[in-house]
């Protein structure tokens, strides 16, 4: 899953990130408001987690702004107010949850669990011919059988799923399971890719990752078709 983080301050913004990329979630990270709202613009996120004081356009303006495009995505809000003038504030500018720093990191990563769930509740399984896929235990069956998958692999599975059909470039890939930060001239989606291919095939003939030459990968929408490698 796919994180956008808007954070100015280095040392929590360092904090988090290090945190939610251990939790196998991919992170991008804006460090000022208009920064933050050209990323939330741009890209399909799963949560964004903004703090309120922030250079250029303070966190309450994103949201605002982010709500007026229609863009659903939770939001989390992070600040040092803790008054309920400011909670209120913050929750009617359109957020989904609100902290206030410092906070336990344990807390903090299970609020944010809450909140994918509940953007999840209709896609919690999965299924694709003979595949079902658990997007809260992160877990692969095949049949009763469990296809044990690295988390990037998990992850690169997940994101075809849900683009079937959808052609996606390995660097679509790479923003999206490894976030901006990581190197888009590395061949680590083919190695990841092969491996998840190998890994599947054990459990199931049909070879449904389709590669598509000098673009990327794909997951055909119709469930009963075949697929080229």
């Amino acid at each position: 899953m796919r994180i956008l983080l808007i954070e100015d301050e280095k040392g929590v913004a360092s904090f988090i990130k290090r945190g939610l990329e251990e939790e196998n979630y991919a992170v991008d990270h804006a460090v000022d408001g208009e920064e933050g709202l050209s990323f939330a613009f741009a890209n399909q996120y799963d949560l964004i987690i903004l703090d309120i004081m922030l250079p250029g356009m303070s966190g309450i303006d994103i949201c605002k702004q982010v709500r007026k495009k229609n863009i659903q995505t939770p939001v989390m809000m992070l600040t040092a107010k803790d008054s309920v003038k400011d909670k209120v504030v913050g929750l009617n500018c359109g957020a989904d949850d609100y902290m206030t720093k410092p906070f336990s990191f344990d807390e903090f990563v299970a609020r944010v669990r809450a909140l994918l769930r509940r953007k999840q509740d209709s896609l919690i399984e999965l299924r694709y011919r003979t595949l079902r896929v658990d997007t809260l235990s992160h877990k692969v069956y095949s049949g009763d059988k469990e296809i044990i998958l690295r988390p990037k692999e998990f992850a690169i599975l997940l994101y075809l799923l849900r683009n079937k059909g959808r052609v996606l470039s390995r660097t679509q890939i790479i923003e999206n399971v490894w976030g901006y930060d990581f190197n888009p001239t590395t061949n680590i989606v083919d190695v990841h890719i092969k491996s998840l291919r190998e890994k599947i095939n054990e459990f199931t003939p049909a070879d449904f990752i389709r590669s598509v030459r000098g673009t990327g990968y794909m997951i055909d929408t119709d469930s009963s078709a075949d697929t080229d490698a």
